[in-house]
């Protein structure tokens, strides 16, 4: 099972860049038990991997992202099992969220309902012009179970959020840039490359400051004004604390590139 599990996210390293490919352009990459479980534990492996300074999450082919959950293996599901499944959806996606560097996601074509929800767990998204994207769960009579209802809310608003999850409605590309859902919009023989430059500008920035800015923003969303303002002094004393931080002045101010040392 190992083996299996391990083909069904496929990773490549290359100069401080990491890409996970979801592997089952069969079914559109629909995220099935074992790939949830395979995504996490690629993420687990890119968190322990020091020289990995940004990753990107794509789809095989060009006709998917994914398609979301396995629609196939719910509907021969019990209720405690869509409750279990749902539940590993959830731990899945968190780590993505959580993890230790920023996190592209390529979105190669179609991305529904768990698929969306990846996309929206990563910290930038970049789309083809061919994309369409949406949480059409409704139309199956349940709703979106892999944090889609929270992300989807933090990203776009409320109002344009419901609508979205209500009517369970596809958008194309330019659509879900205008609405904020995608951040860039590239033709189809360009996204591989615009995310390849994306992560490598990213992979560039001191990893100590994008940790903390990672941090901070997130709770910008999830937490008082006020106490948002104390994690910031908090985390920009880190980031002063850091030999980056020393290393970042002193290029700086001798007119050359920094040297990050991630610490």
């Amino acid at each position: 099972m190992e083996g299996q599990t391990a083909e069904l996210v496929l990773v490549e390293r290359s100069d401080g860049l990491a890409t996970l490919r979801l592997n089952r352009p069969r079914v559109m990459n629909a995220l099935d038990r074992d790939t949830l479980r395979a995504l996490a534990a690629a993420i687990d492996a890119i968190d322990a991997d020091e020289t990995v300074r940004a990753a990107i999450i794509t789809g095989a082919g060009e006709k998917a992202f994914s398609a979301g959950a396995d629609i196939q293996a719910m509907a021969a599901m019990a209720s405690t099992e869509g409750h279990a499944y749902v539940g590993l959806g959830h731990a899945a996606l968190a780590r993505v969220d959580d993890c230790r560097v920023p996190v592209v996601a390529a979105v190669n074509g179609v991305a529904l309902g768990g698929g969306l929800e990846l996309a929206l767990a990563c910290d930038l998204v970049v789309a083809a012009e061919h994309a369409r994207v949406g949480l059409p769960e409704i139309t199956l009579g349940i709703i979106p179970g892999f944090g889609g209802t929270q992300r989807l809310v933090r990203r776009i608003g409320l109002a344009r959020a419901r609508e979205l999850i209500y009517l369970g409605t596809m958008v194309g590309a330019a659509d879900a840039l205008r609405l904020g859902i995608v951040d860039r919009v590239v033709p189809r023989e360009r996204l591989a490359d615009e995310a390849a430059e994306l992560a490598r500008e990213l992979a560039q920035r001191p990893p100590v400051a994008l940790r903390q800015a990672k941090r901070v923003t997130r709770a910008a969303m999830e937490t008082t004004l006020e106490a948002g303002l104390r994690l910031e002094i908090e985390a920009f004393a880190a980031t002063f604390a850091s030999e980056d931080r020393v290393e970042g002045l002193r290029a700086f101010l001798e007119k050359r590139a920094p040297r990050w040392k991630g610490r």
